[in-house]
Order: C-alpha cells, then structure tokens, then sequence
C-alpha cells in the first residue's frame, strides 16, 4: 500500500508446538481512524516449475515469481467483510477459523504445517491496501534420551574400538542430535580412540527419530567411569539439551596386585577365635585363588581345598596355636595365564602351661601358712588373679599367701590368667588348700524334745580333714553328706524308754584324733506340764495385781471404809495330792485397820469379805 497511509503489522515468525492451534494476528491502522472494506488471509503453496502462477481468490491477490525451480502461489483462505466472513475451500479443510479480531487460528498443527507462509491483506477504499506476512514454524520437543550400555565385558586396551552403549530419542522435530560425554567431558570423533554412528530416522508422523552409538576404547581406570548421552532440540530460536541417566560399564582388566589379610571379629586373633582370610586381587574377572600354608624347610601346605576359590576367602574354625604362620593366596589370570601372590603372617595368642606352687607342701595344720604361687607361658603380657571357690576375686599377681590356717580356710582356689591386651584370652588353674587336724563337732541336734515310739532324726556335723568317719552310741539308719571339710551325719531312730533316758553319743574320728559329744532327748509331755504351771502362775500374779487394784480405787472413793478390830482370817483349803497349788498371800492387814462393814454398817461376816489371800489350783 502507499506508504504513510494504510499499515499492516504481523510478527515475522510464529513457532507452535505440533498438535496445538497456531493462532496468527493482524493489527492495522487506518488514516483518520477509517475502516476497512475487507480483510483476506492467503498461504503461499509451493508448484513446480512450468505451472502457471495462478490467479488467486479476490481482488486483492497479486502474483508473485520464483527464482528457484519452484514458484509460488498465493491460496486465499477466506475473505472478511462487513457482511461477515467466506471461509474458502482449501487443505486446511475445517481446521482453519476466524476470531473477532479478525485473527486466523489452524487448529492441530501438524508436521506439514512447518515452514508456511500466512498473509494478511487488508483493504480500506480510498486508503489504499497494506499487507504483511508470518512464518509459521512447528516443532515437537524430542522424548527424554534413553541410553543402554553395551550388556558384555569390555577388554582395556583392546587392539578394536569397543561399542559402549546406545543412545535413542524419538519423536523430534526438527531432527535433534545427539552428543556423547564421559565423566563429564564431551567425546569427540578420534582416529582409532573414538567412534560416534548416527541414525536419522523420519517416521510416517513426519516426526524425527535419533540413534547414536559410541566406539571408545577403555582403560582399567574407566571400570569407575560414568557415560551419559545429550538430546539437542532448537525451541523458539534457542537451543535446548537433555542428559540421559548416568551409566556404568563393566571392563576387563588383568590383575596387577594380590593382597592378603586376615579379618577376625576383634583386632587380635586368640585361641578359639574363627579367622577368615580374605584375598584380593584387582584383575576383572577375578581369577582364580588358591591358598597355601609354609610348614617346615619351606615348604608349602595346599589349603585350597578348605577355601573359595571363587571369592578368595580361606576360613579357619577354632584357631589354635599351631594354625600360627605364613599364609599364601596365590591368582591365575586365565587370558594371559600369569600369576600373582600376597602373604600375610597369622599370630595366634595363646596361654599355656598354667602351673600352681603350693610352699610348703607338707601337710598343713590349723595356725600355718602358705604361699600359692601361679606361673603360664603366652606371647602376650599376662595378668593374674586369685579367686576362691564361689568365685570372688581375694588378691591379684601371680602369689597368694594365705595365714592362720584353719578347717574354714580349706577350699579350692583357683588361678585365673588373663592376657592383658586380647580380650578373652584367658585360662584358670585350680588347687586344693586342706587343712589337717583332728575333728571338731560343730553343729548337734541337743537338747531335742521328743515322745516315746516317736521316729526323730538325731544331726551330728564335723569339721575335719582327712575326712573323718561318724559312729553313733545306738542303732539306727545313718546318711551322711560331705560339703569341702564338713560332714554330717542324719539317725533315723525310733524313740525308746531307754534312749529318752540315756540319750545318744555321736563320735567323729579320723587318724588325728576323736571328738564326741552326747545328745541330750527330753520327755515333750514334762515340758509341756512344766509349761502350764508357768503360765498358771503368770495368771494368778495378773489376777492378783487386778482385784488389789480394785480394792485401792474404792477405798479412795469411799466406797470401802476399814475398822481397826483386828485381822481378818480366810481358811485355807486342803490341797489336793494330785494337783499342783499355788498360793500367793498379801501382807499382813494392819493392826489399825477394821473390819469391813456392810452396806447398812453392820460388821459382816469373814465368809462375805473380800480377803486378801488367793488360792490358785494348778
């Protein structure tokens, strides 16, 4: 259009995700705020040379030449006018529609869309006509990288270059590529290192699918390397990236170090202790192990047969001190059948010969002394204690001087040896401290209370050493029972007149001397007689100590007034020869004292006063 008048603005390029509705818009000014008097949207189509420019729909279409072996057309999609808008019949079929601003949108772009040209024309009378155009571009974000690595051992340092893995992404367009990275680094093509293989495949969407594949030699160091791949896509005039998940590949190497080295639960091996020795050699594939154990004039014990030799772990069970020594594990690497060895020296600690002295080791009698002394062999520091026979620690070092012997201190004490620095490595002695001397009954069952035809059990226990033998003075079923130095012995017997007279004897002897001491038997029904005259007494003081109490109450009260006509006297009953008697007698009424009077001040008879004597029959 002239310039200066009618204006026509639209952006130079519009990018839309495939599948979505593009919507191209077109803004315009009128000189003097006119209006326009149609408005046509057009799309350039491509024809082959030879073909006739077409006219396009309405007047408002100009043609315009190619260059190249295609030329162009203009195709008018529709045509908007005050009365309203004519859609025409073209590929855009019902995709193509028109908002009220006068915006054409194409609904679900596709892949054929790319690339076209849109043209709106806009026509104002006298104002002339103004044009511009937008580019339509289309694009489809490319999936995520999916990269697989290469499932076999890789060999380092292999004369070929080795495929590492496979990196795919599909559904891209414009087409993406695709770049490759080791521990973080681009690879780039190298002559005999590095080889990258891509495939562009365009599938019946129109939508574009990548696969690369990386050759790369590997080293041993690259067991530890991570390979990732890298989807590049063009969006909206920027170039964007995605990684693919991080991978590990698995490489072959020959073993260059064998170690060996003993693992146990603490840090230093003891008797007892299960040892696992455990080879490690840094070849993949691991070889084979085998293990070996240096015996005498250098020679070598095969222990392979004990051993994994798949995993290189070589088990001891209950290790002793002579599974001390030099241990061997030895590899073969089967592709260049060379050999590797490690050796580690296995210490096992260990407590021998625990001995006991006991100075003097005459016998010993009661009052003596002895010293207990206690020595072992082990190539650890060791320390010593003494503890008795329930176990409770009395003294520390390898010496234990026990004084003023007696029976009671005739025990077992033992020696317990500990290594100082291995942890429950420890062995214990044991020895037998006796005390001679002739018997001493400490413990008898007299006096005992018994009945006639009654069974008892007469207990007779003794201390002694050597151990003594128990006669009793009767007969009867003995069970004797020793406990360290003490001997007791239980009778059963059956209680006879003569045994509850004459009692029993028990006699301890052994070939120091003899102890004896007499077990007195008591008739329970005497006791038992005895008994109640006792606590009848203890009654009758009561009873006594209650009425003299009443007595003295009402006198203070007045209740009871006493004359001074003499004594009162209260016959004493005849005692019974079958029956014990009691009698408790009050002091003599004093001579001021007088008779007690009745309720109506007559002198009362000795029958009704109260006396103060009492007659207790037992």
């Amino acid at each position: 259009g002239a310039a200066g008048k009618l204006e026509v603005s639209m952006p130079a390029v519009l990018e839309v995700e495939i599948g979505s509705t593009a919507r191209l818009e077109c803004g315009f000014s009128i000189p003097g705020n006119g209006s326009f008097t149609a408005i046509e949207w057009f799309y350039v189509s491509a024809v082959g040379l030879g073909g006739q420019a077409g006219a396009g729909h309405g007047a408002l279409h100009q043609a315009r030449p190619q260059v190249n072996r295609y030329h162009s057309k203009r195709v008018r999609l529709c045509l908007i006018t005050a009365r309203g808008v004519q859609m025409d019949d073209t590929e855009f079929g019902e995709r193509v529609s028109v908002g009220e601003d006068k915006a054409l949108s194409i609904s679900k772009v596709t892949r054929q869309d790319d690339a076209r040209t849109f043209i709106c024309r806009v026509g104002a009378g006298s104002q002339g006509v103004g044009e511009n155009r937008t580019e339509l571009y289309t694009y489809k974000i490319p999936a995520p990288p999916e990269i697989t690595p290469t499932s076999a051992g890789i060999p380092a340092h292999s004369n070929d270059v080795p495929q590492i893995a496979q990196c795919t992404s599909e559904n891209g367009f414009p087409s993406p590529n695709i770049t490759w990275y080791k521990n973080g680094e681009q690879l780039l093509p190298e002559e005999d290192k590095t080889k990258i293989l891509t495939t562009l495949v365009r599938q019946s969407s129109g939508l574009y699918t990548v696969v690369s594949v990386l050759f790369t030699k590997v080293a041993r160091e690259d067991r530890d390397s991570l390979f990732h791949c890298t989807v590049h896509y063009w969006l909206r005039g920027q170039m964007h990236t995605e990684d693919s998940p991080r991978v590990n590949i698995t490489v072959f190497y020959p073993t260059q170090h064998v170690e060996l080295r003993v693992v146990t639960n603490s840090g230093m091996v003891k008797e007892g202790d299960d040892v696992k020795l455990v080879c490690d050699a840094d070849g993949n594939p691991a070889p084979v192990f085998s293990f070996f154990k240096r015996e005498l004039e250098d020679s070598w014990q095969d222990l392979s047969s004990l051993a994994d030799t798949n995993n290189g772990v070589l088990m001891l069970h209950d290790v002793n001190k002579s599974s001390s020594g030099l241990y061997r594990c030895q590899t073969l690497d089967l592709d260049d059948m060379t050999q590797h060895e490690g050796n580690v020296e296995l210490m096992v600690n260990y407590i021998e010969g625990v001995h006991v002295k006991m100075e003097p080791s005459s016998p010993l009698r009661e009052g003596d002394s002895v010293r207990l002394s206690c020595n072992a062999h082990s190539p650890v520091t060791l320390d010593y204690q003494w503890r008795d026979a329930r176990g409770r620690k009395v003294a520390e070092g390898n010496q234990l001087l026990l004084n003023n012997l007696t029976f009671e201190t005739s025990s077992n004490f033992s020696c317990k040896v500990q290594a100082r620095n291995v942890p429950g490595l420890e062995q214990s002695k044991q020895v037998a401290v006796a005390v001679e001397g002739k018997p001493r009954i400490v413990a008898i069952s007299s006096p005992l209370y018994v009945q006639q035809d009654q069974v008892v059990n007469l207990t007779c226990k003794a201390i002694a050493f050597p151990r003594p033998s128990v006669h009793w003075s009767i007969n009867g079923t003995t069970h004797e029972y020793m406990e360290d130095q003490h001997v007791a012995s239980n009778l059963t017997v059956r209680v006879s007149h003569d045994l509850l007279r004459a009692g029993a004897m028990c006699r301890v002897s052994n070939t120091l001397g003899v102890s004896e001491k007499h077990i007195q038997l008591l008739d329970q029904k005497t006791s038992e007689s005895k008994g109640i005259i006792i606590v009848a007494i203890i009654v009758c003081i009561l009873l006594v100590a209650v009425l003299g109490s009443i007595i003295y109450f009402l006198h203070k009260k007045g209740k009871i007034s006493c004359g001074r006509s003499g004594k009162q006297d209260i016959t004493k009953p005849e005692a019974r020869k079958d029956k014990n008697v009691v009698e408790v007698k009050s002091d003599k009424l004093s001579e001021e004292a007088g008779l007690l009077q009745g309720a109506n001040g007559e002198k009362r008879s000795a029958a009704d006063q109260v006396g103060p004597s009492i007659v207790c029959w037992g």
